[in-house]
């Protein structure tokens, strides 16, 4: 699932139901064209397929809170939630060489509870320990492999990348284990839940 995808379900989840300028407002808010390469169409068209597809069901929006031109609303189906937190898991655990389903997991993992959100995220440490150390032997044999010398400079700023994913995702899982963070269940409005 795209970082687009996953985030237009947790919006649309977070407000309980949505319409596509009110997702678009939200995640441009949270600079997601940047660090999720959300492109404002992209919402839309996420919006329709996931629709085509019954992740979505289309709801009047009586009151058009959220302002802007759009008069029809979305919701989730329970398709929809249950891809929502399915995609929600394996974009903490999994391998993303550009980084955006990751990001975008971060900001909506409260939705999902602790010890979940544990698992998934010494899931995701151990393939960034196995992709620092692809890239620290890639650096140390990178002239050995038959690259150009100065090719080295670029495994070092890979292998910088790496080792610096390693220490933020240690960071993270151990902030999370000590209770930072309100995570769904926790009896508090944990980010991202849906209205009640």
């Amino acid at each position: 699932m795209s970082a687009t995808r996953l985030l237009v379900l947790g919006v649309v989840r977070m407000y309980g139901k949505a319409h596509g300028y009110q997702v678009r407002r939200e995640l441009l808010s949270w600079a997601a064209d940047k660090w999720g390469n959300v492109q404002p169409g992209s919402i839309y068209h996420a919006l329709k397929k996931m629709t085509a597809e019954g992740l979505l069901e289309q709801v009047e929006d009586t009151d058009n809170s959220g302002g802007g031109p759009d008069r029809v609303a979305y919701k989730l189906t329970e398709d929809g939630e249950t891809e929502f937190l399915v995609q929600l898991g394996r974009a903490l655990a999994s391998n993303d060489a550009t980084g955006y389903s990751l990001s975008a997991a971060v900001t909506l993992m409260p939705s999902l509870p602790r010890a979940q959100v544990l698992a998934f995220l010494k899931q995701q440490l151990a393939n960034m320990e196995a992709h620092a150390q692809s890239t620290y032997y890639a650096r140390e044999h990178a002239v050995d492999l038959g690259k150009p010398p100065h090719v080295t400079e670029l495994y070092r700023l890979w292998s910088a990348h790496a080792e610096a994913n390693v220490t933020w995702m240690r960071d993270l899982i151990g902030r999370l284990a000590a209770g930072e963070y309100v995570m769904s269940g926790e009896g508090g409005a944990a980010f991202g839940e849906p209205p009640k």
